[in-house]
């Protein structure tokens, strides 16, 4: 079955996010919405850390040692950056003011409960970091993450059994095979890689998909 590689789903995200918003990208996949965004358009990527402005990845001579996202890479400013205190970025999120974020996961419930933390090895840092700030502050939250784990099992169940993130948060699900909603008993199949069919999927998830339409 083929996949989206992770740069066609990052510009798949991005082409979905309305001009002019502010978006807040977590770490990993969705860093590389930023890398993405159609032309002519224009988005204000919001980080954690306190910049309000980022641009794509630095490459190259862009790399400044002291421009870093929240993910610790080296990214670009783009024209009227900002900065600010660790806190005020915080306050930004839990005021509402974030518009999108973008955030990856371990399962997505089907009723839009999230869960892309967990605490399974001794050298893992076991916290949830900013990611419950995101999941309940962003108007819209959209994740970025592969349909399935490395042993096969879908992502999309009908209850986590992961820890959980936050409850009913997740808008809309964009994975290697297609892109879905949350319905409350299933999921809403939105649009499907174009070699993919929804039996096919259907036959490796545990809870109902439904055509769009």
């Amino acid at each position: 079955m083929s996949r989206w590689t992770r740069d066609e789903l990052a510009a798949r995200i991005a082409l979905d996010i309305p001009d002019g918003a502010y978006v807040n990208l977590g770490i990993g996949m969705p860093t590389m919405v930023a890398d993405h965004v159609p032309e002519g358009r224009e988005l204000v990527f919001h980080t954690e850390n306190g910049m309000l402005g980022m641009g794509p990845a630095a490459v190259g001579d862009q790399v400044d040692e002291d421009l870093i996202n929240a993910g610790k890479l080296y990214v670009t400013e783009s024209v009227g950056c900002s900065y600010f205190h660790h806190g005020d970025s915080f306050s930004m999120i839990r005021g509402g003011h974030i518009e999108y974020c973008v955030i990856g996961a371990y399962q997505v419930g089907a009723r839009g409960d999230l869960a892309n933390w967990r605490t399974t090895s001794a050298d893992v840092i076991p916290g949830v970091g900013g990611a419950m700030d995101l999941a309940v502050g962003a108007r819209n939250v959209y994740v970025s993450m592969d349909l399935f784990t490395k042993t096969g099992e879908c992502k999309l169940v009908a209850d986590c059994s992961y820890p959980l993130t936050a409850r009913r948060c997740v808008d809309r699900v964009y994975t290697d095979h297609g892109v879905f909603e949350p319905n409350g008993t299933g999921f809403t199949v939105i649009e499907l890689n174009g070699a993919a069919t929804l039996d096919e999927i259907q036959a490796r998830c545990v809870v109902p998909l439904v055509s769009a339409g």
